[in-house]
């Protein structure tokens, strides 16, 4: 095996056990959260947080190089992804990335979104 196939394989497991940690501290915290199973092209994300009476969340965990707005995108992207599947309107929906800040607690990782996205706005330009 090479040294590079090793360190994707690691990378790869690491991105697993922060996937892993996330569901099983949120759910340990009394947050109904479940896995999502990957459907290739058409992913849907990491997670589905069930917040009562309120709107379900999508969550796209990453343990990886800091790249907020691929992260963001892909969030929303795997957002409409969902809710397209289950004839839902994706405005229905929220979704963020959470992203491991390494040597950190997850209770200290980030969570991103857009203006857009926590306000609830169009995504109309704004001049």
């Amino acid at each position: 095996m090479t040294d590079v196939t090793a360190r994707n394989r690691r990378n790869k497991r690491r991105g697993a056990d922060w996937e892993s940690e996330l569901r099983d501290q949120l759910r340990a915290a009394g947050f109904d959260i479940e896995r999502l199973r990957l459907t290739g092209k058409d992913d849907e994300g990491d997670h589905i947080v069930r917040r009562p009476g309120g709107r379900p969340l999508i969550i796209e965990a990453k343990n990886a190089v800091f790249e907020p707005s691929t992260f963001v995108r892909e969030a929303v992207r795997e957002r409409d992804n969902y809710a397209r599947h289950r004839g839902l309107d994706p405005s229905g929906v929220d979704a963020v990335a959470v992203v491991r800040r390494r040597g950190a607690s997850w209770r200290d990782a980030y969570v991103l979104t857009t203006v857009s996205e926590y306000f609830g706005l169009s995504r109309e330009v704004d001049r």
